[in-house]
């Protein structure tokens, strides 16, 4: 009798030695998955369903303010865009707007530490953690310090007259310059840290091929290295679009006008001070789904396989 014929005869007859059932795997799956399950029903599931169920109150017959009693008014979705649509798409604006400018600004200083400083590790280091150093503030106090940089007395504005770059009587605060400006500063290591990751991948062998065969380092990088970061750029955008769309920090810090006004301000008006909260939980609900929805799209039209 042979070895193989022994071993194989062991295995079959002892049961210990079988593998285990299909239906004992599947439990060990369900006991792995079962805390991740249980936290995204109590803190996402639960919190969404409270959402919707508010969103379609209706105030007490009689009641005082901020009374209300469940009902399905979708006419309270109705009333909520028709009057804060202007908000809406402002918010998307800005947000959009910031995302363009944290890409422009965070695409080269990802380059430069994750390709160019590839071989000096003390300096690809520091470099990381200058990206990083904003979060160890508090992000109210770095939206104060904008504030405080483009004030009508503050250096910046001076300094801008005095180059005839901005008019006497013009200002930087309470503007939506200023609103994007905090949120691009804000949310730039989101955008910095992906493409940071990604390049980091990056095969150097790839470059160095793209000039043996007389390329420009124009056409490697448009040819090469932008599709290769791909997957960095798009996890960098939506990560800055995201949080941007739905900030009501900046824009109350740095804008705080009708011209700024951002739909998270909105909602956190309507829900403390005005106690309205079907339409606070309306605009909650239109805000998060068309998010969903634009995410969705870029994504599919982005053809990012690693983030679908």
């Amino acid at each position: 009798m042979s070895i193989t014929a022994a071993l194989g005869d062991t295995v079959a007859g002892d049961p210990s030695a079988a593998p285990p059932p299909r239906r004992t795997a599947q439990r060990a799956h369900l006991v792995l998955l079962g805390p991740g399950i249980i936290y995204l029903l109590l803190f996402f599931v639960v919190p969404v369903g409270a959402l919707l169920a508010t969103s379609l109150y209706v105030p007490v017959p009689g009641g005082d303010v901020g009374q209300y009693q469940p009902a399905f008014h979708w006419q309270n979705y109705v009333d909520a865009i028709s009057q804060f649509w202007p908000t809406i798409v402002r918010s998307f604006w800005f947000a959009l707007l910031a995302t363009g400018a944290a890409l422009v600004i965070g695409y080269p200083m990802a380059y430069v530490i994750a390709v160019r400083a590839r071989g000096h590790k003390l300096l690809q280091g520091l470099l990381l953690v200058l990206v990083v150093a904003p979060f160890f503030t508090s992000f109210i106090l770095r939206t104060i310090a904008w504030k405080q940089i483009l004030a009508d007395d503050s250096f910046t504005v001076s300094a801008l007259h005095w180059l005839h770059l901005l008019p006497a009587d013009a200002r930087l605060t309470a503007t939506p310059f200023a609103v994007v400006c905090g949120l691009t500063y804000n949310f730039l290591p989101f955008m910095v840290l992906p493409i940071f990751a990604a390049l980091g991948r990056l095969d150097s062998r790839l470059l160095e091929a793209g000039s043996d065969l007389y390329a420009s380092p124009t056409t490697t990088f448009r040819t090469v290295t932008w599709p290769l970061s791909m997957p960095g750029v798009v996890a960098g955008t939506l990560l800055v679009f995201i949080p941007a769309a739905g900030d009501y920090v900046n824009a109350s810090l740095l804008g705080n006008n009708t011209n700024t006004t951002m739909v998270g301000q909105v909602i956190d008006s309507r829900f403390f001070k005005v106690l309205d909260y079907p339409t606070a939980a309306c605009l909650s609900v239109v805000l998060m789904a068309a998010i969903m929805l634009l995410v969705g799209a870029y994504i599919r039209r982005a053809g990012t396989e690693e983030l679908v």
